[in-house]
């Protein structure tokens, strides 16, 4: 098939950005705090902030995305303890074996760090840390990051004696669920990434590739651009599976392709699907779903009004049109996710959730219809809140 063609039948992809997150251990992306100081001081000031409002007296966080999302750094985790203590008044302070001190002070924007030696028991310096942060004449409440490992939290119960504990994820979303001017820039950049790797590995499509080869020309495509991912691909019966892996069939002719890819830009995702017909011309039923998918996303983001709009209408918007469709058993997932340092994260459009959205809330929109043995379509593009309504990031593909 000529590029020509390819293009006419996508609908116009353009360019764009997702990350996927693979298991083991978890490393920062930068080596530096490219932000600025300046952020990472007001995050630490805004965090102090929501816990004085939450009458809360300390922060622990191991290496997480809260922790980097606070430092601008995020070292990982090992069996040796990195831990970031953030009290309601004074500095945070940081926790890390010794020989690690200056990697940590060069990379993260955190002045107090206090290093242990191999032979001591690091959590004496928690406890001591404890000590100086401990409100006056009571014992405090910790707010423990969510990710916390088990074996940490066990260790902090027993080094702050009398504290008392709690989920610091009402913290820390609500922190991060409000993107700032610098957040969506980069959100931005990694969706145009993303876009444009897609656009030129659907230009690469050749009967006979396999489902794992297209995955490897979108990984290098996304790395020539600098912004390192990957996604899923599916061809025809596989693409009905909303998170299928890799099928061992080859690329044919006259048969559906679906790409969910995102890669990342200096720690923020982004997160597009498109689904085309490799062919000469798409059936008349896919053209059919097609269609009424992108009716949907568009049902969901005319809904969408600041301050007012729960995230739950989103999802019911789109449902609907589905539904009158006659296709409403195939949508089988919530309509989106929120997204920024993480590819899924605050706010979910889904049912049940009442969370009205604010200016400055970034999410997917991203319906879809699944038909078992057949094919699969899914239409995902970025969206920003702002005070006017629903403002799209990512370039939607145009209807069929």
């Amino acid at each position: 098939m000529e590029r020509r063609e390819f293009l006419t039948v996508t609908g116009g992809v353009v360019i764009g950005a997702t990350v996927r997150t693979t298991g083991g251990r978890t490393l920062g992306r930068s080596q530096a705090p490219t932000l600025g100081p300046a952020v990472f001081a007001q995050r630490i000031e805004r965090l102090q902030a929501e816990l004085k409002t939450r009458k809360l007296d300390l922060f622990a966080a191991e290496p997480s995305t809260n922790f980097q999302y606070l430092t601008g750094y995020n070292p990982g985790r090992s069996e040796r303890l990195i831990l970031l203590m953030v009290p309601v008044t004074g500095k945070a302070a940081l926790i890390c074996p010794s020989f690690e001190v200056e990697r940590i002070k060069r990379n993260s924007a955190i002045d107090d760090v206090r290093g242990w030696e191999e032979s001591h028991d690091p959590w004496g310096l928690v406890k001591t840390a404890g000590r100086e942060m401990k409100p006056p004449h009571r014992n405090g409440t910790v707010a423990v990051e969510p990710s916390t490992s088990y074996q940490s939290f066990l260790h902090l119960e027993d080094k702050l004696g009398g504290w008392k504990f709690t989920d610091g994820s009402v913290v820390t979303e609500r922190l991060r669920i409000i993107k700032s001017p610098e957040e969506i820039a980069l959100i931005r950049r990694a969706i145009a990434a993303t876009e444009a790797s897609i656009a030129a590995t659907f230009s690469q499509l050749a009967a006979g590739m396999t489902e794992r080869d297209v995955a490897t020309t979108l990984s290098r495509e996304m790395a020539n651009r600098g912004s390192p991912g990957g996604g899923l691909v599916q061809f025809g019966p596989s693409s009905a599976l909303p998170h299928g892996g890799p099928s061992a069939g080859q690329l044919t002719r006259e048969t559906v392709v679906l790409i969910d890819a995102g890669s990342r830009i200096e720690g923020y995702t982004s997160d597009i699907t498109r689904t085309i017909w490799f062919g000469d011309a798409p059936s008349d039923e896919f053209k059919r779903v097609y269609n009424l998918v992108h009716d949907a996303q568009t049902a969901a983001i005319e809904t969408g009004k600041a301050f007012t709009t729960q995230c739950q209408e989103l999802d019911r918007a789109a449902r609907k049109v589905i539904t009158d469709g006659g296709y409403g058993q195939y949508f089988t997932h919530r309509l989106g996710h929120g997204m920024g340092m993480d590819g899924h994260e605050a706010p979910y459009m889904v049912e049940g959730n009442e969370t009205r959205i604010e200016p400055g809330m970034v999410f997917t929109d991203e319906p879809g219809i699944y038909q078992l043995n057949k094919f699969g379509v899914r239409i995902e593009d970025d969206c920003l809140m702002t005070e006017n309504g629903i403002e799209v990031l990512s370039h939607r593909p145009s209807k069929l």
